[in-house]
């Protein structure tokens, strides 16, 4: 199984992380911090422009900067055959 990877950065400090996406969709992105025992899900929100996902992971804030259209790109890029819902 291969665990998808991204970059995140903390504003706070300008660092940047590398973590495994957990979960992707538009609407959120679930990622994992850290690893084994003291591993921590964090939930990144779409911003209100829409252009970076943000969340707070023990209180520092930390970003994905990519849009939704970039997500929603690569989302279908990964697995074409999730298209979303269809008509019946």
């Amino acid at each position: 199984m291969h665990d998808e990877k991204i970059t995140l950065r903390v504003t706070a400090t300008g660092q940047t992380l590398e973590v495994v996406v957990f979960s992707k969709r538009p609407e959120v992105v679930t990622v994992v911090l850290g690893e084994g025992v003291h591993s921590m899900r964090c939930s990144l929100t779409p911003t209100r422009n829409g252009l970076a996902y943000a969340g707070n992971a023990m209180g520092r804030e930390i970003v994905y900067e990519r849009s939704r259209e970039q997500v929603r790109a690569d989302i279908e890029r990964l697995n074409p055959a999730v298209r979303g819902p269809r008509g019946r």
